[in-house]
């Protein structure tokens, strides 16, 4: 296995990690939920980079990175759900969920027709929005946490106070950005939809 490969398995061990850390719903474990979340998404950079520079880039990690991504996101907001003080629209995240799955099968469909579904702009963009959104909401909540056992700032204080009302809206955001960009990915790959669709000689199901 490549050392890319290796850093995009472990980033999928870390999302397990986190999830745990976060339903934990302790100050410490919120703390240690946002050191792994960050390194987890450093890592989503670094095992791309590595596999081009020393051109290790392999069928598996096109698929493994972009999954190993979603389980990342996943784990996060559905972790945000369990959590009653936040009050996360469960509808939000089925869009997310629906949205990864969809495009997920459509990248199993063009590993059956021999392609491999590169990341496109809008992906990378949702990525990022989602990411951006889990911090926050991570960082907010842990103030809020922080507050109720000892004095902040005044500034530090009152956004804790905005965890709730903020993990709110950026889910909804996030689901939005989401859903967008797989319509994009959709309507980008729709010849190899509709061919799928229309393949002759396939097991009828």
């Amino acid at each position: 296995m490549t050392l890319a490969n290796r850093i995009t398995m472990g980033r999928m061990g870390l999302s397990l990690a986190i999830f745990a850390l976060i339903i934990t719903h302790t100050l410490w474990a919120e703390t240690a939920a946002l050191v792994l979340l960050t390194i987890a998404s450093i890592s989503d950079g670094v095992d791309g980079a590595i596999a081009r520079r020393t051109g290790t880039t392999t069928p598996f990690g096109a698929i493994a990175d972009p999954f190993a991504d979603k389980l990342l996101i996943m784990s996060v907001f559905l972790s945000y759900a369990s959590l009653k003080e936040l009050e996360i629209p469960i509808w939000a995240i089925f869009l997310i969920l629906l949205r990864e799955l969809t495009i997920s099968t459509l990248r199993v469909l063009a590993a059956l027709n021999g392609e491999i579904m590169k990341a496109e702009r809008a992906g990378k963009i949702k990525t990022t929005i989602q990411l951006t959104s889990a911090f926050i909401i991570l960082v907010l909540l842990i103030l809020n946490m922080w507050s109720a056992t000892r004095p902040l700032p005044g500034f530090l204080e009152y956004a804790g106070t905005l965890a709730r009302p903020a993990a709110w809206w950026l889910t909804v955001v996030t689901a939005f950005f989401t859903v967008i960009s797989g319509v994009i990915y959709l309507y980008n790959h729709r010849e190899l939809i509709c061919k799928s669709w229309s393949e002759r000689g396939a097991t009828p199901h």
